[in-house]
């Protein structure tokens, strides 16, 4: 349908939301054979001035539906142009043998429109992403009788009556109460607003420069300090410790026996005492 179902003023409510709102009550309301009959020609015959006929009848529809939506802090103009989205998406694919009126049909679409830009606006950081914290958000207020926070028996309730786990209600309860705050403070903060912004305590401990030069020189002269102890080892000595610990394949005390014909037993004993001259040359 695109730009053809464009009708300037109408379908964008614009700032002026008062005289759009008398704008499309103004518009009649469809008979069922009214309605029948352009539902007809466009899903039969693809006529487009049936198809604005039956968007611009239904606008009244789309407008009351917003209003319900009006407790999230959106522009209630806003609400209604992404509903006026989802009603031409519906008659689009409105098909008039399935005996249902349009309004019926196009409900599902209007507040689907409606919920993404919910999602999409409400705070910086989205609340919903599984179908489950779809359905908690656009009914967990509703479920709410007090403003205060749910009790466990109230919790295991809301849980019961939208099929969710109550572990669900209750992190959703804590995302609604949550509030969006700038990491910066605001260019026009005064000191007294500016020292509670989040950059102000804190901090990312990761890329200290420190502990970053501080794990550099550790891990270099660790490194070091074991290669030059291994240099003073015999070379059976060394061999040994490179096998049975510095080799991604380490060899076994048996393996080792085998290769210098002795037993396990004495391979051990070479090795821990190797172990115990390299760690004295390490910390000499």
């Amino acid at each position: 349908m695109g730009k053809s179902l464009q009708t300037v003023d109408v379908l964008a409510p614009g700032q002026n939301l008062g005289s759009y709102i008398q704008t499309v009550n103004s518009f009649a309301v469809l008979s069922v054979e009214e309605e029948q009959k352009l539902a007809e020609e466009l899903y039969f015959g693809g006529d487009l001035d049936a198809a604005r006929k039956l968007v611009m009848a239904h606008l009244r529809f789309v407008v009351h539906i917003a209003k319900s939506y009006s407790g999230y802090g959106l522009a209630e103009g806003d609400l209604v142009q992404e509903g006026n989205v989802g009603l031409m998406k519906a008659v689009k694919r409105f098909d008039p043998e399935r005996g249902v009126r349009l309004v019926s049909f196009a409900v599902h679409w209007i507040k689907a429109e409606i919920h993404e830009f919910i999602l999409r606006n409400w705070r910086i950081v989205k609340v919903a992403t599984t179908k489950a914290q779809r359905k908690l958000f656009f009914n967990l207020r509703g479920h709410k009788k007090r403003l205060s926070w749910l009790t466990s028996v109230e919790a295991k309730a809301v849980a019961e009556d939208l099929n969710v786990e109550v572990k669900h209600v209750q992190q959703m309860e804590g995302r609604l109460a949550a509030f969006d705050a700038s990491f910066d403070a605001g260019a026009d903060d005064d000191d007294e607003v500016a020292y509670q912004a989040p950059a102000n305590y804190l901090e990312d401990k990761r890329y200290d420069p420190s502990a970053m030069v501080e794990k550099a020189n550790w891990s270099e002269s660790s490194v070091g300090g074991l290669n030059l102890a291994l240099d003073k080892l015999d070379e059976r000595s060394r061999d040994i410790l490179q096998k049975r610990w510095l080799s991604d394949s380490k060899s076994t005390l048996h393996d080792l026996a085998a290769v210098y014909g002795v037993s396990a037993e004495r391979i051990r004993q070479l090795e821990k005492n190797a172990m115990k001259k390299v760690k004295a040359y390490i910390e000499a």
